[in-house]
């Protein structure tokens, strides 16, 4: 048992490490969609490649304290445990996350869909993994390209031309906005032609991308 263990160990260990520096080759939810019949778009592309436009877009939306906390935004998780709370008396099943860019990340990098508290806890250790390993900037160069922004199409680079027909490269503030507006439910919502939810979500990210600037609230990933 003791030798399972460290073998597991040593696997888990070496595929952290070798994607400190590779591209990610696939994730679960690709592989399961992909079975399903939905397709397959994914376009791997260093962050030097992707506009810093959508680097402040996602902190913005998901995740403003992403250069300074570990892993965890305590504060964060609180706050939706409060929501969480308060919608269950009401009886309106909203689910309000907590999750940091980095809880994603690893979640989205190398772990299965759902919400079981198995997959819970190793998203917690996965996180703490990636936080020192990688550390914050491949994080995020992980998190835009593995990010799913429409049925089968993976990554800022797809997720671009496939909403805008253009470079991940070339997005401008307000596509950036967009594409960070749809992340939370992007099979459901459209970044090219967005109802009035996703056009006010947009608004206010691309308001908010302007704090982030001016805040440096990116350059851990910006520099």
């Amino acid at each position: 048992m003791l030798t399972l263990f460290l073998l597991l160990l040593l696997l888990v260990s070496s595929g952290l490490v070798l994607q400190r520096f590779l591209p990610v080759p696939a994730t679960f939810l690709m592989a399961t969609r992909a079975i399903e019949g939905e397709g397959w778009d994914y376009r791997w592309r260093p962050l030097e490649e992707i506009s810093p436009r959508l680097v402040q877009a996602v902190i913005a939306s998901e995740d403003s304290t992403f250069c300074t906390h570990h892993g965890f935004d305590i504060k964060a998780i609180e706050t939706a445990l409060k929501a969480n709370a308060r919608s269950e008396k009401r009886g309106s099943g909203r689910i309000r996350g907590g999750s940091t860019i980095s809880q994603q990340t690893a979640k989205n990098a190398f772990l299965w869909p759902g919400r079981d508290w198995i997959r819970k806890g190793l998203e917690a250790g996965y996180t703490v993994a990636i936080e020192t390993v990688w550390g914050k900037r491949r994080i995020m160069e992980v998190y835009l390209n593995v990010a799913e922004w429409a049925p089968g199409v993976y990554g800022a680079e797809a997720a671009s031309q496939h909403w805008f027909g253009k470079s991940a490269a070339d997005l401008s503030a307000r596509e950036a906005a967009r594409l960070a507006a749809i992340l939370p439910s992007p099979r459901r919502y459209n970044a090219a032609a967005p109802g009035p939810y996703v056009r006010r979500r947009a608004s206010r990210i691309q308001a908010a991308m302007g704090t982030v600037r001016d805040q440096g609230l990116a350059a851990c990933v910006l520099g």
